[in-house]
């Protein structure tokens, strides 16, 4: 379970990158009347901290609110109710400065790089935009980096001229993992990020992001529906059932004896890395 870290400490080198704390996203619904309205659920009372160096993995089925846990992870929603630290401070409200330091230091891949990466955009001025947004360098400074980006995820210099349309699935997602390495992230939060790729180029991009992990002292979540490809790459498990983390623990122990008999039905369900 996650250790409850105490946000007026000093030492927040200490802290988890982020940590939530009985988080709560509730969705209105379209039924119910106007004075009383339906809500779902979507993440229900989570607990959850994530730091560098480490791979959390979170899995569950679709509509267990993995990705609504996702998009609270990286700022894209605000919860309903629960608390959010960020080092250590408080982050539900930030200041336009915490927003820029939040927006450095935790990145996204998202599941299908062909909506991700701007079609009209040269592999160069993809890599290139997060540099320019943040004021980071100058012309020749972005352009050595767009260099060392290509080179740390695997891809031939050559690719920097041409469109995300002119390169391979698995290429492209090393586009988009380029891009969410361009800030120096402390946390990088990969929705999904193989289950669009052919069978063929999963494990290779499984093996660039635990590479990445290592070689970068990253702190990693990866999200997914299938347990063993979250086991493959995770250092801790969470699984998620309609909106609640029903087991946590190491990857292994959570493999090998599965206390919850959800987790067991996924295992049983996925007998293979590469299941699809």
């Amino acid at each position: 379970m996650s250790t409850v870290l105490n946000p007026s400490q000093p030492e927040l080198n200490d802290a988890p990158v982020i940590e939530l704390r009985d988080l709560h996203v509730h969705h209105r619904t379209r039924s119910g009347g106007l004075f009383k309205p339906n809500y779902v659920k979507a993440v229900n009372g989570v607990n959850f901290t994530v730091s560098r160096g480490e791979t959390v993995g979170i899995v569950g089925e679709s509509g267990c609110g993995k990705s609504t846990l996702a998009s609270v992870l990286v700022g894209l929603q605000a919860p309903t109710s629960g608390e959010v630290f960020f080092h250590g401070r408080p982050a539900v409200k930030r200041s336009a400065k915490m927003r820029k330091e939040f927006g450095r230091a935790v990145s996204v891949v998202f599941q299908d790089p062909s909506t991700a990466l701007n079609p009209r955009m040269t592999i160069q001025d993809i890599l290139t935009d997060p540099l320019v947004i943040h004021g980071i360098g100058n012309a020749a400074s972005r352009a050595a980096k767009v260099s060392d980006l290509l080179a740390l995820v695997g891809l031939p210099q050559s690719a920097a001229e041409v469109t995300p349309s002119q390169v391979s699935g698995g290429q492209r997602q090393r586009v988009a993992i380029a891009r969410a390495l361009a800030l120096g992230p402390d946390v990088i939060v990969a929705d999904e990020p193989t289950s669009a790729l052919d069978v063929s180029v999963r494990a290779q991009v499984l093996n660039l992001l635990s590479d990445l992990k290592k070689e970068l002292d990253l702190g990693m979540v990866f999200i997914s529906h299938d347990i063993q490809t979250v086991r493959y790459v995770s250092d801790r498990i969470c699984v998620m059932y309609f909106g609640r983390i029903v087991e946590e623990g190491p990857a292994r122990e959570v493999f090998d004896n599965p206390s919850n008999d959800y987790t067991k039905m996924l295992l049983g369900a996925a007998p293979s890395l590469l299941h699809t």
